[in-house]
C-alpha cells in the first residue's frame, strides 16, 4: 500500500464523468458532490443529459456526463472546461475530449477500447494507441476487469456486475483527491438495504477502486482541494428543482394554507411533481394530471377553493397553459406556474438548457394579459424565488410565472438552512364579512380584489371568463366598462414594481459597460465581472430577478453607464424588452447551444463592446 505520495494543494478543480447512458454517471457525479459538500467546499453542478430515449450503447448520440466544480473558495459556474476526465468508453472520449484542455487528465476505462466500441464512437484505430492523446496526461485502468474481479462470488449475472464499474470509478477518484467514502457507504447501505447483494456490490466497488489508487503505480500525486470559508449556518447539497419544491411547501406554511401542485409530466421539472409527493404528511397534496391543460385547470381550482395552487410545465407545456393562465388573469386569483425552459421550440432538446420563454411568459397569451413574472438566478435561489411567487401572488391576487431552467433545475450548490421564522410572513386571509362585499372592489393600494372561498354565506360571486363588471363581478358587455376593467388590470401589475427589491449593481454604480442578465446566466455573468474588474476593466453586472414588471430604478442603473451588454441563451428576448421599456441601446450576446455561457465566453464578448468604447463607439 502506497502512503509516501505528495500531495499537491488545489484552490478549485473541476471534474467531467462521461460514459453511456446505462453507466451510472449521473449517479457517480451526484455522490461525489454530495461528498464535496460535505468535505466543506463550495460547488457547482452540470449535469448533461441525451436527449436520445435508449440511444445504442456505445453511441455518441447515448453519451451522459455530469461536471462538477469544487473550490475552497466561492465559485459561480460548474467550470468553463473539465481539468479530469473521467471516460468510460469511447463515444465519452469522443464527445468530450474537444471540452478539455491540452495537459488535462483522461481516466479512461480501457476495457471499453474494444474494435465494435471504437467503430461506433468513429474511431479507426483506439486513440490510446495511435498518439493522439499525447497532449494529454492519460491514465487507462482496466475499470470493467478489476470490478468484475472485486465482485468474484456475489450471485449476479455479467451484465448486473458491469452495471456497478461507475462506483469502481467513484472511489478511484475518492482516493485521488482524498474523500472518504463513508457518506457515500451509508447511502448505499440505505438506497439497496432491502437488496443485499445490490448494496454488497457497489460497496465492494467503491472500496476497489478506492484500494486500486492506493496501489497503483499510474498516479504519482494526489490532490486537495481544502473546506470553503461559508458563511456560518448549516448547509444542504441542493439542485433547483429540489430548492424550489422545497420553497413552496416553506410558502405553504408560511401563509398557513394548503399547497396543492398539479402537474403533467414533463422534462425537465417533472422531479418537482416527485419531490412534492414526499410531503403528505405535510399536507402537501399533489395531482398527476392526463395533460397540461387539465393540470393548470385544477391548480386554479384549488386557489379557487382557498390552496396555495401550483403548476409546473417546461416551454411546451406553457403554450398548452396559455388560455387557462388567461382565465387566472380575468378572475385574478393567486397561481404559480413554473416554467423549467428547455431547449425549443416545439420538442427541441428537451433535456438541454435554454432561456427561450420569456417573451412566452410575459406576453403568450390572448388579448393584454398581464401578469408578474419572476427568475431564479442559481439552484438555491429557486427557494427564495419560490416564496417571492407566492409573496407576490398573495398580496397583488394575480397568477405569477416562475422561470426557472434545465441548468438550474439539474445543477446543484449548497443552500444555507434558512430560519423559517425569519422568511417572509405571507399569511392573507380571504373575506369572510358580508356587509360592503363586492367581488372586484380594490385595495387601494395594491388593486387586488377580495379572495373568497367558495361557499362562504352571503359571499356568493360569479366568476369565469367573460368580463366582469368593475366592483360588482357580473357579466358585463359594456365597451367603457372593458376598457376599465383592462386598464385596472394592467395597473395593478405595474403597481407590484413598487413592492419589489430595487434593482442592485455589483461594481461600480456607474462606468464604461454594465452586464444586465436573468436566470441561470448569473454565474457566468458574475465570474467574467469578477475577473474583469481585477484587471481594472470598468465593468459592473446587474441581474434581474423580476422581469415583470422591471424593479423601478432599472432605467436609472442602465443609462449610468455608457454601453449595455445582455447575454441570454436566446436570440436577445430581454435586451428587445429593455429598448422597448426604456429606450436604451443594448448589445445583445446570444448563444442558443442548449448549454450555459461559460465564463471565457462572457468574457470576450464584454472586451469587445470595451473596445468599441475605447474606439468612441456606440
Amino acid at each position: 500500500m502506497r502512503r509516501d505520495l505528495p500531495t499537491r494543494t488545489l484552490d478549485r478543480v473541476t471534474i467531467r464523468f462521461a460514459g453511456d447512458s446505462g453507466d451510472g454517471m449521473q449517479l457517480t457525479g451526484t455522490q461525489f458532490s454530495r461528498t464535496a459538500a460535505a468535505f466543506g467546499n463550495d460547488i457547482s453542478t452540470l449535469p448533461d443529459y441525451p436527449a436520445e430515449i435508449r440511444a445504442p450503447a456505445g453511441s455518441l448520440a447515448g453519451v451522459s456526463g455530469f461536471q462538477i466544480s469544487f473550490a475552497s473558495g466561492n465559485i459561480h459556474t460548474p467550470g468553463d472546461s473539465p481539468d479530469v476526465l473521467v471516460a468510460m468508453n469511447p463515444a465519452a472520449l469522443r464527445a468530450n475530449l474537444h471540452d478539455l484542455p491540452p495537459g488535462g487528465a483522461i481516466i479512461v476505462n480501457s476495457d471499453a477500447f474494444v474494435p465494435a466500441n471504437l467503430a461506433k464512437a468513429g474511431y479507426a484505430t483506439s486513440p490510446l494507441d495511435d498518439g493522439s492523446l499525447a497532449g494529454y496526461a492519460v491514465f487507462p485502468v482496466p475499470i470493467s476487469t478489476l470490478n468484475a474481479r472485486a465482485l468474484e462470488g456475489l450471485d449476479m449475472t455479467a451484465k448486473q456486475v458491469d452495471l456497478v464499474k461507475n462506483f469502481f470509478a467513484l472511489g478511484l477518484m475518492f482516493w485521488l483527491y482524498e474523500r472518504s467514502m463513508e457518506p457515500t457507504l451509508r447511502w448505499i447501505e440505505e438506497k439497496f438495504g432491502k437488496r443485499p447483494v445490490v448494496a454488497e456490490a457497489n460497496q465492494r466497488a467503491l472500496r476497489a477502486g478506492y484500494a486500486f489508487g492506493e496501489t497503483t503505480e499510474i498516479f504519482h500525486t494526489r490532490y486537495i482541494v481544502p473546506s470553503a470559508d461559508l458563511a456560518p449556518g448549516t448547509y444542504r447539497n441542493v439542485t433547483g428543482n429540489e430548492a424550489a419544491s422545497l420553497g413552496f411547501v416553506v410558502a405553504a406554511a408560511r401563509a398557513e394554507r394548503q399547497l396543492v401542485y398539479c402537474s403533467y409530466p414533463i422534462t425537465p421539472a417533472s422531479e418537482i411533481l416527485h419531490q412534492l409527493s414526499e410531503y403528505k404528511s405535510l399536507g402537501v397534496r399533489t395531482f398527476q394530471a392526463e395533460d397540461e391543460i387539465a393540470a393548470i385547470g385544477a391548480a386554479l381550482g384549488a386557489s379557487y377553493g382557498g390552496a396555495l395552487g401550483v403548476t409546473g410545465t417546461s416551454g411546451p407545456g406553457m403554450a398548452l397553459k396559455s388560455e387557462m393562465l388567461g382565465l387566472a388573469v380575468m378572475v385574478e386569483l393567486p397561481l404559480v406556474v413554473v416554467d423549467v425552459q428547455r431547449a425549443g421550440p416545439s420538442t427541441g432538446l428537451p433535456t438541454k438548457t435554454e432561456q427561450g420563454d420569456l417573451f412566452q411568459a410575459v406576453f403568450g397569451r390572448n388579448s393584454d394579459s398581464p401578469l408578474p413574472v419572476v427568475a431564479a438566478a442559481s439552484p438555491a435561489d429557486c427557494f427564495d424565488v419560490a416564496l417571492e411567487a407566492w409573496r407576490i401572488a398573495l398580496r397583488h391576487m394575480t397568477p405569477v410565472v416562475y422561470l426557472s431552467d434545465a441548468f438550474l433545475a439539474n445543477g446543484a450548490e449548497p443552500w444555507r438552512i434558512p430560519d423559517v421564522e425569519a422568511l417572509p410572513d405571507l399569511r392573507h386571509p380571504n373575506r369572510t364579512e358580508k356587509a360592503g362585499f363586492y367581488p372586484y372592489l380594490r385595495d387601494e393600494e395594491t388593486l387586488a380584489r377580495p379572495w373568497v372561498v367558495p361557499g362562504t354565506p352571503g359571499l356568493e360571486h360569479r366568476i369565469g371568463g367573460l368580463e366582469k363588471h368593475d366592483v360588482l363581478g357580473t357579466v358585463s358587455y359594456d365597451p367603457d366598462n372593458h376598457h376599465r376593467m383592462m386598464t385596472l388590470r394592467a395597473e395593478k401589475i405595474a403597481r407590484i414594481a413598487a413592492d419589489i427589491p430595487p434593482l442592485e449593481v455589483f461594481g461600480p454604480d456607474e462606468g464604461d459597460l454594465l452586464l444586465v442578465g436573468w436566470g441561470s446566466t448569473f454565474g457566468a455573468i458574475r465570474s467574467a465581472v469578477e475577473e474583469m474588474r481585477a484587471a481594472g476593466r470598468s465593468v459592473a453586472h446587474a441581474h434581474l430577478r423580476h422581469l415583470h414588471p422591471f424593479p423601478a430604478n432599472t432605467g436609472e442603473v442602465l443609462r449610468r453607464f455608457r454601453r449595455v451588454l445582455v447575454p441570454e441563451v436566446n436570440l436577445g428576448q430581454l435586451s428587445v424588452l429593455l429598448r422597448a421599456e426604456y429606450l436604451v441601446d443594448t448589445t445583445g450576446f446570444n448563444l442558443v447551444r442548449g448549454k450555459p455561457f461559460q465564463i471565457s465566453e462572457v468574457a470576450a464578448a464584454a472586451e469587445r463592446v470595451l473596445e468599441d468604447v475605447r474606439g468612441g463607439r456606440r
